[in-house]
């Protein structure tokens, strides 16, 4: 007994890989014992599921995670199990409790015993001994088990232990890969015109960014969504969390809930190992799906069920993972009117439109767009690698102020970079553009009709603004603001403060 227990006890405390260990504590005991088979089992009570961890015969152990749903009638037999120890099954395939994973092991026609392991008071799994004759094993064999019971029960909680620290450092390696990747796609947006043309949307944000309520924004294609969103995140209590973008318009019907929800191994052809999707990495953080109005209808079905019910289950799994997120939405399509069409879910837009917020197109803040042509120059430029950036005269700004775009910020940076790549002189022209001719271009459904005329200040507000742009906020001395307007810098300046346009950063007075 005692040099069975050492042997033993050595063999399956040996390794942290636990098919390893298996086998040779199954090398070890066959000495004492005719078994041909080992088996470890974690028991779920919380979910009633008996997961397989790993299997060994004399030629190989193996790691694995069976999970098979343990019958009522069964379950009060192994909450009893402390107390009874070990007992023997003439046929694993006939006893509910090992029948599902008898067939995963192939061994449904042998002999087994069954001991369930404890660690004080509590049941933590099962240990399977089988054997290829239903008369081979006795009493003995019984007793000589159960001394094994601790050490089994040590070495199967060190391994889910290692278990769990290898998921969680796989974890981390993906997402460090993930966020990295986001990090790089995100560097340089910033909000431009959160002061003037966007300041009544940012004041929206400023009020719904501390609470966990659902956002949806509206507007135009190209009016910056995902900065705004991003800005909801960066202002949040999740900031520091993961925020994760998904363009529902982007991805096959077919692949979205691969996407959204993940899928274990197995799931599919191709799915050669688990998957968490993006619900699950924006854990603790926020997740921004854009085109909402793209969703096909039984996908808006799953994610109306994963709002309600604030869990998930990965394609092919079983397990439930709750969410801890925060929803943002987008979205350029007219959601009320695809209600009344049948084409979107009621219930789905109600769950989303607990506080909308519409951003304004770049035709109607054209107060933005000098702050916006600056940061763009500069921005295509150093991608450009060009050594001194060109500057836009303030005619030139009038343009372009003048113009309607259609397209909305994302139209203006492909119009500066086109004039970069035709122009790298000193002053950047847009003449040659046409720009004017594409008013008759097809606008977006949701379009606004054309703005009234704009007050005589606002018209000259935005003119300072457009030459303080090209003089980078110079004010004073040759180049400056004041020597192009041809106007004493002094009055200059008196005529900003009237107008509320501050010297700050942007706008220096040297």
């Amino acid at each position: 007994m005692e040099n069975f227990f050492r042997d033993a006890t050595l063999a399956i405390c040996g390794s942290l890989d636990i098919e390893d260990a298996l086998r040779s504590c199954l090398l070890s005991i066959r000495k004492y014992i005719p078994a041909d088979l080992l088996s470890l089992h974690l028991y779920k009570k919380d979910t009633g599921f008996l997961e397989t961890v790993a299997y060994a015969k004399t030629s190989v152990g193996k790691k694995c995670s069976f999970k098979n749903k343990i019958p009522d009638n069964v379950m009060k037999g192994i909450e009893r199990g402390p107390s009874r120890g070990a007992w023997l099954v003439e046929r694993l395939g006939d006893y509910e409790g090992t029948r599902e994973a008898a067939a995963y092991m192939k061994c449904t026609d042998m002999a087994g015993i069954i001991m369930n392991l404890t660690l004080g008071k509590k049941l933590l799994g099962v240990l399977v001994v089988a054997g290829k004759h239903p008369d081979q094993f006795s009493s003995r064999h019984l007793e000589l088990l159960k001394v094994l019971n601790k050490p089994v029960a040590v070495a199967l909680t060190n391994s889910m232990r290692h278990r769990e620290a290898e998921r969680l450092k796989d974890l981390l390696a993906d997402d460090s890969r993930y966020f990295q990747s986001e990090l790089k796609r995100r560097v340089g947006q910033k909000m431009i015109g959160s002061e003037l043309g966007l300041k009544a949307s940012m004041q929206l944000v400023q009020h719904v960014a501390p609470l966990n309520s659902p956002v949806l924004l509206l507007g135009e294609t190209g009016v910056g969504k995902e900065i705004f969103a991003g800005a909801v995140h960066n202002l949040s209590p999740r900031k520091d969390g993961p925020m994760i973008s998904f363009n529902c318009g982007a991805i096959p019907p077919n692949l979205i809930d691969s996407e959204l929800f993940g899928y274990e191994k197995g799931a599919f052809t191709g799915a050669v190992a688990r998957k968490r999707g993006i619900f699950e990495r924006a854990q603790g953080g926020t997740i921004f799906l854009d085109e909402i109005g793209e969703l096909a209808p039984d996908a808006q079905t799953r994610l109306l069920r994963v709002l309600q019910q604030k869990e998930i289950q990965r394609v092919g799994g079983t397990d439930n993972v709750n969410l801890d997120i925060r929803l943002i939405a987008a979205t350029h399509r007219n959601l009320k009117k695809m209600m009344m069409m049948g084409t979107f879910r009621e219930d789905l837009f109600f769950r989303l439109n607990v506080f909308p917020i519409t951003i304004p197109p770049l035709r109607n803040r054209p107060e933005d767009i000098p702050a916006l042509v600056e940061h763009f120059i500069l921005e295509k430029a150093n991608e450009m690698k060009l050594r001194k950036p060109p500057q836009v005269m303030p005619d030139e700004v009038a343009l372009l102020m003048a113009y309607e775009w259609p397209g909305n910020i994302r139209e203006l940076e492909n119009t500066i970079e086109r004039a970069l790549i035709l122009n790298k002189k000193k002053f950047l022209s847009f003449g040659d553009l046409q720009l004017n001719s594409m008013k008759e271009l097809p606008q977006a459904d949701n379009r606004t009709s054309p703005a009234l005329p704009l007050p005589l200040d606002v018209i000259i507000a935005n003119h300072i603004r457009s030459v303080l742009a090209v003089t980078k906020g110079k004010i004073n001395g040759k180049g400056g603001a004041a020597e192009l307007l041809s106007i004493n810098p002094s009055t200059l300046r008196n005529r900003m403060k009237k107008l509320g346009i501050a010297v700050n950063k942007t706008v220096r007075q040297d």
